[in-house]
């Protein structure tokens, strides 16, 4: 048999031959739609203030607690949190009132609370899930929500007189641990200090004055008079210490030797492409701060009461039309790709379709008729539970909207720049690119979140 080479090797052409290239390609770029959904608006001097009407509604936030070994503790200053101490400052007060609660291990099933009994202690739920349900209009049963970690109960004893009854009952639905003060406890502790009882009057104090359901001052008006009775004189009263959002920034600084930059540039600019990953990472982290910020992102500045439970753990159609139905014209929902996963499957469980809508030329997954959006930027928690968000967008529906500043100097893209730092005696040339950005809820209601949503059942 001959084995001799008749031609030229594939191997060997290639030396003679071009090759084609793709351009740099990077596994970290995700689809962003939080950051194609948001409507951007102009923020001029960097700084966007909202504006509100003056509110009377205070400690709708949670509460955080010390864990050491099996002893359980509230964080003192975390007490101002509760309606009633909202803006009370006293630590040595506070401290002394943490102390008060103690623990108590409670099990499934377990009735925290009983409808139409007298309130006699104050519950914070440490760790675990509460029902609470109450008696509809003709005496059956109905569910008025789920409390859950960080969450009180019976608050209200702070403020209002021994006779004030549970509204709700309030059972276990999974092993809890929770703190419980008495009323005679918080009422000796008060005796004591001057300060909470000043405190106290003015909370109740505050309270009579006349609000509306959302706790903003009311405007007096009349209706339905027909003789020449004297009409109220009224007028708006605004928030005096309106939110004020600063832009924050991300950057970095890209170097690109001289040398690679003025000959390895055929076919594709390599500075230009450096620069193009670049800011697609810039991006990147500016959704994900756009989430997880502690200070603006959407995450952890959701209204206490625009914030709900699942019923039963995995999210389910009851659980997102909840979401969607507390607010007005709904834009997006916001999920982790394994959320959505989890939702399909308790829709496949109970025989029910999703339907889809197009977006920018994209098909996506959509519950009545909102798109259901996905992002690995949400995070999922340790114990394999996430979150997933609802928004209504733009100024005109005082939705939510996205900060930024264009016209910026040596502007790349809107509300980016990338300006040149110089070359280095080694002969590298940097170039500084920054983005600026932000985001703001104009009204409580134009975010929701759905939490403590399970993945792995």
């Amino acid at each position: 048999m001959n084995d001799q080479q008749l031609s030229l090797s594939t191997r060997a052409a290639r030396q003679l031959a071009t090759t084609t290239k793709s351009v740099p390609q990077m596994q970290g770029i995700t689809p962003r739609w939080l950051l194609r959904m948001l409507p951007w608006v102009e923020t001029t001097a960097a700084t966007y203030r909202v504006n509100r009407r003056s509110t009377f509604a205070v400690g709708d936030g949670r509460l955080s607690f010390t864990v050491t070994g099996s002893d359980v503790r509230v964080i003192p200053a975390e007490l101002a949190e509760l309606p009633a101490l909202r803006g009370f400052t006293d630590d040595e007060v506070l401290t002394a009132l943490a102390d008060r609660f103690r623990r108590e291990d409670v099990e499934p099933g377990q009735v925290l609370a009983e409808f139409g009994s007298q309130i006699n202690e104050i519950i914070l739920i440490a760790h675990g899930k509460v029902t609470k349900s109450g008696v509809g209009a003709y005496g059956a049963g109905t569910e008025l929500g789920t409390a859950a970690d960080g969450d009180h109960l019976g608050a209200e004893l702070l403020v209002e007189p021994p006779e004030h009854l549970w509204e709700y009952t309030a059972k276990a639905v999974t092993s809890c641990v929770v703190l419980k003060l008495r009323r005679d406890e918080f009422a000796e502790l008060a005796e004591r200090s001057e300060s909470l009882r000043t405190h106290l009057d003015a909370v109740r104090n505050r309270a009579e004055r006349a609000q509306n359901k959302a706790g903003e001052a009311a405007i007096d008006l009349a209706s339905g008079h027909a003789g020449e009775d004297t009409l109220p004189g009224t007028y708006v009263d605004y928030d005096p210490s309106p939110r004020e959002y600063e832009l924050s920034v991300a950057q970095t600084i890209l170097r690109v030797r001289t040398r690679v930059a003025d000959l390895y540039n055929d076919p594709m600019d390599q500075t230009e492409q450096q620069l193009r990953l670049t800011i697609a990472a810039l991006r990147e982290r500016q959704e994900y701060e756009l989430l997880n910020n502690r200070d603006f992102g959407l995450l952890h500045n959701a209204d206490y009461k625009q914030c709900i439970y699942t019923r039963n753990g995995p999210p389910t159609p009851d659980d997102f039309d909840e979401l969607l139905t507390r607010r007005r014209k709904p834009r997006l929902l916001l999920a982790h790709p394994r959320a959505i996963a989890a939702f399909g499957r308790e829709c496949t469980r109970r025989k029910v379709y999703p339907e889809t809508t197009t977006i920018d030329g994209r098909t996506v997954q959509a519950w009545r008729g909102v798109p259901l959006l996905p992002t690995d930027k949400i995070p999922i928690s340790p114990n394999n539970t996430t979150s997933v968000l609802v928004l209504r967008t733009g100024a005109d529906d005082q939705g939510v909207i996205g900060l930024r500043q264009t016209g910026l100097p040596d502007e790349y893209e809107p509300g980016l720049n990338v300006r040149f730092l110089g070359i280095s005696e080694k002969a590298i040339i940097s170039y500084l690119v920054s983005t600026y950005y932000s985001v703001a809820v104009l009204v409580p209601d134009a975010l929701g979140v759905l939490e403590n949503v399970e993945l792995g059942r």
